[in-house]
């Protein structure tokens, strides 16, 4: 009697139902793949992982109420066992890295193919990390150069701080991004005037201006 093969269980995390379903299918195409659940925010992860024990986590960055950044740091505390895959919208340029940095295997822009898809699944689950040729040799760049610290927004601030620089540029008011960030108002100023020291900015306007030039610029 032949042996069945053990199919490696997948965990889908993003706000988009739609953007769930495709992944869904396209991995369980795949033989010796297959989706153990779904979720959308970072609540619903936790508690599917917790129950699941999933191999994989796929995740996108942008997600409901929450940070995909945030998601990866709690994986990667509470269950260091499991892999982890980044598919996001955001331009790899602006994110890979901190995913990396924040525990992620790899990262996968949404625009590439469902071949590149499952071709990060199995370079992340032999235990490699999957990124772009060029996101690679930008990160060998950064090290060999030792770029100056200030050079840019996403070398300087903290993951949280970046989301609100985001936001900011996006036209978001206080209040919005407070909202959406469920921060109090007290918090968030901190957060700004810690963007502020950073940025080496002297007042909202000019931080405002900022934002809003980088998000021009990045998207």
């Amino acid at each position: 009697m032949s042996e069945l093969k053990t199919r490696l269980r997948i965990l889908i995390v993003d706000d988009h139902p739609i953007v769930r379903d495709g992944l869904n299918l396209r991995i369980s195409a795949e033989s010796d793949l297959e989706v153990c659940g779904e979720a959308e925010n970072v609540v619903q992860a936790l508690e599917k992982v917790e129950a699941t024990r999933p191999d994989l986590v796929i995740v996108d960055i942008a997600l409901k109420a929450s940070h995909g950044l945030e998601l990866i740091e709690q994986l990667a505390a509470k269950f260091p066992q499991v892999k982890m895959l980044v598919v996001s919208g955001f331009e790899e340029s602006l994110y890979a890295e901190r995913a990396v940095r924040a525990g992620a295997n790899g990262y996968l822009n949404k625009q590439e193919s469902n071949e590149k898809l499952i071709e990060a699944i199995r370079v992340v689950m032999r235990g490699d990390c999957y990124l772009s040729e060029a996101m690679k040799q930008r990160m060998l760049a950064r090290v060999v150069r030792r770029r100056t610290v200030g050079s840019s927004p996403a070398e300087l601030l903290t993951n949280r701080e970046m989301e609100i620089f985001r936001l900011i540029g996006s036209g978001m008011t206080t209040s919005a991004i407070a909202n959406q960030l469920f921060l109090s108002p007290h918090t968030l100023d901190s957060h700004r005037e810690n963007i502020k020291k950073k940025l080496g900015v002297r007042n909202a306007a000019e931080l405002n201006r900022q934002a809003v030039q980088w998000v021009l610029e990045h998207g």
